[in-house]
């Protein structure tokens, strides 16, 4: 990544979702900063800035590549494996590969649709909050996961997963929206985690280890289905 890609990611616009923290800490910063003093304006100085670098939201270019499917998330692969989807979508207890993303604070948590399709059903659970790179997480924590359906009849599913500091999930889209391959569906607050499960059938192009773009990075490559 060059110099001038690197200052537009950071200074990306922030996500809606980041307004609020932005907003309260500049104005602690203001007022807080007037009545107690400078120690108070640089912390709260130091809060917004933060805020305002883990909520940035940039563009993302979506691969033009028939029957791509791209990564719901920023962030580092840590698993793949053959898993069951969550029982509250509904999508049977066949196991299917699962590829789970971990976000740390620094990367950008805007979560993305992976192909184009409906959603067909969202299911929020409560949960813990262990530390979202541990293989645990996917059963154990705060969990938002989203079932897709491809124009093709096929099911795969993304769900959101709060970790060790996160405490909220936000969803942008409802049940029978249709979504385009990249398009925001929302974002997880501080620390956390980002499954997808592939179609049946379908095999992961990626890695345990390898560093993914959401919207951007090709994670699997759907094959046309056969007749029969």
């Amino acid at each position: 990544m060059d110099l001038s890609s690197t200052i537009r990611l950071v200074l990306a616009k922030p996500h809606p979702a980041g307004r609020p923290f932005i907003w309260g800490g500049a104005a602690v910063a203001v007022v807080g900063g007037l009545i107690l003093g400078a120690w108070l304006f640089w912390i709260a100085a130091a809060f917004t800035a933060f805020c305002l670098y883990f909520f940035r939201d940039p563009e993302r270019v979506v691969p033009n590549r028939h029957g791509a499917v791209v990564a719901p998330a920023d962030g580092r692969i840590v698993s793949v494996m053959p898993a069951v989807p969550p029982s509250e979508l509904g999508l049977g207890d066949t196991p299917r590969w699962r590829v789970a993303i971990f976000l740390s604070v620094l990367d950008v948590h805007v979560n993305r649709a992976p192909v184009e399709g409906r959603i067909t059903r969202i299911a929020y659970r409560h949960g813990a909050f262990v530390n979202a790179a541990m293989d645990k997480a996917s059963e154990d924590n705060e969990r938002n996961a989203l079932a897709i359906r491809l124009p093709d009849g096929r099911d795969m599913a993304v769900v959101q997963i709060a970790g060790l500091i996160a405490r909220r999930i936000v969803c942008t889209v409802r049940e029978g929206d249709m979504v385009a391959t990249g398009e925001r569906i929302g974002i997880i607050r501080f620390g956390s985690r980002t499954d997808l499960y592939l179609p049946e059938g379908v095999r992961p192009l990626v890695a345990e280890g390898q560093t993914m773009i959401g919207g951007e990075t090709v994670v699997a490559e759907l094959p046309p289905l056969v007749a029969r």
